[in-house]
This record gives C-alpha cells, sequence and structure tokens, in this order.
C-alpha cells in the first residue's frame, strides 16, 4: 500500500495508537480487558507501526528470548487495510531488525487464518499451539536466517 510508512512510534500518542490497535484487533473481539494487549517484553522490544495519515493501521513486535532466538508477536492490520501487503511489509521490516541484531532464528506463534501470511515469508509450522480463547488454533512457526 502506497503512502504507508513503516517504523517505531515516536510519540506518546504514537504509542497509544498502537497499544489501542492491538488491543481492538487482538483481544478486544475476545471480551479481553484493557491491558492484556502488553507483556512483560515491553520495554525490551522492537516496536514497529504502519502509519497511514498519521494514524496507526498495523503494528507488530519482535523481542530476543535468546542471543540467538527472537520472537515476533503482536502482529495486526486494520481490517479495511488487510490484503494489501501491509503485513508481510510488518513482517520483513521486523525480520530485518532482528536478524541484524543477530538473530539466527526467528520463532512466532501463528493464528490459524495467518499461517498462509507466514509461510510465504518461509516460516514453517514446527509445532501445533494451544487453543486460544476456546476457539482460535494456533500454530509454531519459525525461520533461520539465511546463511
Amino acid at each position: 500500500m502506497k503512502n504507508t510508512e513503516i517504523r517505531t512510534p515516536k510519540t506518546k500518542v504514537e504509542f497509544e495508537q498502537y497499544y489501542d490497535l492491538r488491543w481492538q484487533i487482538l483481544r478486544k473481539p475476545w471480551n479481553r480487558p484493557r491491558g492484556t494487549e502488553k507483556d512483560e517484553f515491553e520495554d525490551r522490544s522492537i516496536h514497529l507501526a504502519a502509519f497511514f495519515n498519521g494514524e496507526v493501521i498495523g503494528c507488530g513486535r519482535g523481542h530476543f528470548v535468546t542471543p540467538y532466538k527472537a520472537q515476533i508477536r503482536w502482529m495486526a492490520v486494520e481490517e479495511e487495510y488487510q490484503g494489501q501487503g501491509l503485513g508481510t511489509r510488518l513482517l520483513k521490516a521486523l525480520e530485518a531488525k532482528l536478524f541484524s541484531a543477530g538473530a539466527e532464528e526467528i520463532v512466532l506463534k501463528a493464528r490459524e487464518n495467518a499461517v498462509n501470511l507466514y509461510t510465504k515469508q518461509g516460516y514453517i509450522i514446527f509445532k501445533e499451539g494451544e487453543m486460544m480463547f476456546g476457539e482460535i488454533k494456533h500454530f509454531w512457526m519459525r525461520k533461520k536466517k539465511i546463511k
């Protein structure tokens, strides 16, 4: 999608929009309270957002779980902008930052409806995940750094 900037949120307002999008898409539909869109890794993570006309319309986060293994979490794109390549752009930008910071492998837990997005980018399923909120099937996926 043209005219969309992928970057780290810079201001308090941008971070508020970023976290609100995560909650709106990934938690609110399952009646999860605000605050559940954050975890203990926020302060030591790479946060990226897709900005369109000054508004956050997509987001994703990466953090290290070991010195050489990173995890991508909280990937979300506003429904009206899905299917336009934003998820792929966010994913590639996160990968670039994580691999350049020393990751040899990236793992993620994909919702069943997102597995295809990750498979197209070279991720493979290595384990079935749990059923989240009693209805969302997940799969653990990984991608190794190309040397």
